[in-house]
């Protein structure tokens, strides 16, 4: 993975946030999630095919961390209902999910990965 922030990843617009560090570049492990906190957004940090993405860790439909399901060919599935979020747009694959959760840029650099979230100030993550 480069340095650079991937065209592919979608989210808002990076220079309305901090880019704030979240972990070490192989944290989370292959195809698994953790939760940070980005100055009090719960985000879920996840790694999928090799890339990291960072969502909204709550379910858009039970409300529940989506942290704590499992990632599964590009998407995180929801532990409770099973609603499953693409990780690049944040957009439900079907029921009983109907509504997106936010996605945010991420970047990997040689310090680690970082995160951009509208409203979060330049520091560390809390998770």
């Amino acid at each position: 993975m480069s340095g650079d922030v991937s065209s592919r990843v979608l989210g808002p617009d990076p220079t309305v946030g901090s880019w704030v560090a979240v972990g070490q570049a192989d944290c989370p492990g292959a195809d698994s999630a953790v939760r940070v906190e980005l100055g009090g957004v719960p985000v879920c940090l996840a790694r999928s095919g090799g890339v990291v993405h960072a969502l909204f860790d709550e379910c858009s439909h039970g409300r529940v961390p989506l942290s704590e399901g499992t990632v599964d060919g590009g998407f995180m599935e929801c532990w409770w209902h099973g609603s499953r979020f693409d990780l690049d747009t944040g957009i439900p694959a079907g029921p009983p999910a109907t509504g997106a959760v936010a996605v945010y840029p991420v970047r990997v650099t040689a310090g680690g990965i970082e995160v951009a979230v509208p409203g979060t100030r330049t520091g560390g993550a809390r998770g």
